[in-house]
């Protein structure tokens, strides 16, 4: 193996690891915070679909990247690569609606308590679980075209255009199909990002408005609420889905230029698996709720002492 490869796919584990790692103390997180009688707030069960979508992501691209860049490549058939790049489509596009999903619901939560949004304030946590059950069902039912063009990387070796994924292969469309289908991809993700970058600039707005509304409190106190402290980890976790989804536009161009080379394939894959990767770090680094005081018993305790 190759030093070039053999670093490569050290970066593919460390980043796979840390991600596994991450996301998966996040939902322990979630589940301790449920035992003990924590109270939800509305983006919860938005960020626990994130969770699982980013868990699927990395599972379905970072481990099979991994154990191809150290030398692994003929580990999955034909059925094993189609259901691989199914489940890793599905979930990355979950990925990115859930992302969007929650700057939106956010910015319509810590929106101002005049008319015009009252309405909107008092209506959103009904839409939070059909708008995730409708991002999962959009994404199963749209990306069941995508099995049909990947195969094993053993098959098709007389096709000179293909895609290859060092483990499995990606077989050519049409150039009618190709033009409409990453026209649709462009479409959808610049529509989503534009809506996270018009939730996140309101965000900000609400935030710097509500700041100089109460400096003399914050001069009095350096700790930031609780909502304050979840609307910045989202401020942080869209700016770092922006700048990863840039392996989007990559992968976008790629197949816009029919550039199949391995090694801007991986570049694409590696960008891809940070977003994934860092942002359950993210989230619990700006969570302030500690388990303990969610305890009700030990609330409870503390009253009938006193």
């Amino acid at each position: 193996m190759a030093p070039r490869d053999l670093a490569l796919g050290m970066v593919f584990l460390v980043q796979t690891l840390a991600g596994i790692l991450g996301n998966s103390s996040l939902l322990l997180h979630y589940l301790i915070l449920y035992f003990t009688g924590c109270k939800f707030r509305l983006t919860d069960l938005i960020l626990k679909h994130l969770t699982v979508a980013n868990v699927l992501v990395i599972l379905s691209k970072g481990v099979p990247q991994t154990m191809a860049a150290l030398g692994m490549k003929h580990f999955l058939d034909d059925t094993g690569c189609k259901l691989v790049f199914y489940v890793h489509r599905v979930s990355r596009d979950v990925s990115i609606g859930s992302t969007c999903l929650l700057s939106v619901f956010q910015a319509i939560t810590i929106s101002p308590t005049c008319s015009r949004w009252m309405g909107l304030k008092v209506k959103a946590p009904k839409y939070v679980g059909p708008s995730t059950i409708l991002c999962w069902s959009l994404n199963l039912m749209l990306n069941v075209m995508v099995p049909v063009h990947v195969t094993a990387r053993w098959q098709n070796n007389n096709i000179t255009r293909k895609m290859d994924y060092d483990y499995c292969s990606a077989m050519p469309r049409g150039k009618i199909t190709e033009s409409l289908y990453i026209a649709l991809m462009l479409f959808r993700d610049v529509v989503f990002v534009g809506l996270m970058l018009w939730a996140s600039s309101f965000m900000v707005f609400i935030l710097y408005r509500h700041k100089q509304q109460v400096q003399y409190i914050h001069a009095l106190s350096h700790t930031s609420s609780p909502g304050s402290r979840a609307t910045q980890s989202i401020l942080v976790l869209v700016s770092t889905f922006v700048l990863c989804s840039l392996s989007s536009f990559l992968h976008i161009g790629l197949a816009f230029l029919n550039i199949h080379e391995t090694s801007e394939v991986k570049v694409s894959t590696l960008i891809a698996g940070c977003f994934p990767a860092i942002s359950p770090y993210i989230l619990m680094s700006y969570d302030s709720r500690v388990p303990t005081h969610c305890l009700p018993w030990i609330i409870a305790a503390k009253s009938s002492v006193l």
